[in-house]
């Protein structure tokens, strides 16, 4: 049995804002007591952190459609543990949970915007990725806002990513032509050959925009956006007739120094003559939906049908080089951290 008066929490909290990249001077490892337990609370012992590319952004304190993290706070995250200690009815001792939790190695919570996991401990890393905020965010971008119909085109930017390799899967299960777009050769051979796309572009090495008007004679029906800038200017060049945009992410903007100016789109005249539609969503808009996606993901995890990749960082303290490798594209997968 853990005690829990004899346990020490070290957690990641906010040191400074980043102008540009952020890096391990922006980040403080502190040690911290854990608080006696009130009622209706438990403590989770964190195993896995989930490393985004939105968390850039709450770094910032620019408005946004989330609150910054502020100095001194604790870095904001998804995380899955096991309950170690409880006075909440509904979440026992050992129950497996996933929620909002932070950079920290233990974390106490109410039971709000926490789930239990009903899948194999040995998968839990998974209701990070495709079973969780990536999964639900492709799954809700693309049938929401995509509405994909049998031999549509879909483009997907960052492709091999945790959001870009689900919306993959689940148009190709919809019946669709999916064309991924990614920064490598090892990315292109997994999307293509594990994930079976129809076709890859690696931007680093091709024209994007002669790629697609090749690849895409009837144009793009859909376009799942994570990147923005170059790859969406070359997109809107070859749209066809009702095509819908599903902005999810604009990674290419993220790291702005503060005078630096984002990369503007030109050609916005082709969504007007196409009449498409451009919506930008956040995922939480669709919550009282999850239940059901994320029962419908399970599934499709189960029967084999939604494959997953993960690229594992060892130690809470390495969080911030995982947080720099999401930005900077070098990560092949979900990023998360084992807390060992």
């Amino acid at each position: 049995m853990i005690i829990v008066d004899e346990l020490k929490n070290r957690a990641l909290i906010l040191n400074s804002r980043p102008d540009g990249y952020p890096d391990e001077s922006n980040f403080k490892l502190i040690e911290i007591d854990i608080p006696e337990l009130n009622p209706g609370e438990f403590i989770v012992k964190i195993l896995w952190l989930s490393v985004d590319p939105y968390m850039r952004g709450r770094m910032s304190d620019k408005k946004s459609y989330a609150p910054s993290v502020e100095i001194g706070d604790v870095m904001v995250g998804g995380a899955v543990g096991k309950i170690i200690s409880s006075r909440n009815t509904e979440f026992e001792v050992g129950d497996l949970v996933e929620g909002r939790f932070g950079w920290q190695e233990y974390a106490i919570s109410n039971g709000m915007n926490a789930r239990k996991l009903t899948i194999n401990e040995s998968d839990i890393s998974k209701a990070l990725g495709a079973l969780g905020m990536p999964g639900l965010t492709a799954y809700f971008g693309l049938f929401s806002l995509g509405r994909p119909i049998p031999n549509d085109t879909v483009v997907i930017s960052a492709a091999s990513g945790a959001v870009g390799a689900v919306v993959g899967q689940l148009a190709k299960l919809s019946g669709c032509k999916v064309v991924g777009i990614v920064g490598s050769d090892p990315k292109a051979m997994y999307i293509k050959n594990e994930l079976n796309f129809d076709y890859v572009i690696n931007y680093k090495k091709e024209d994007v925009c002669k790629r697609l008007l090749e690849i895409c004679p009837n144009g793009i029906d859909i376009y799942f956006d994570n990147v923005g800038g170059e790859i969406l200017e070359a997109v809107l060049e070859n749209l066809a007739f009702r095509a819908r945009i599903v902005v999810c992410g604009q990674i290419a903007q993220y790291n702005l120094a503060n005078d630096e100016v984002a990369h503007g789109i030109t050609n916005f005249r082709n969504i007007l003559t196409n009449q498409a539609t451009v919506e930008g969503f956040i995922v939480s808009r669709f919550a009282s939906d999850f239940p059901q996606a994320y029962s419908f993901l399970e599934r499709l995890y189960t029967d084999g049908k939604l494959k997953t990749k993960e690229d594992i960082i060892i130690n809470l303290e390495n969080t911030p080089e995982a947080l720099l490798r999401v930005l900077t594209g070098k990560n092949f997968g979900k990023q998360i951290v084992q807390i060992v």
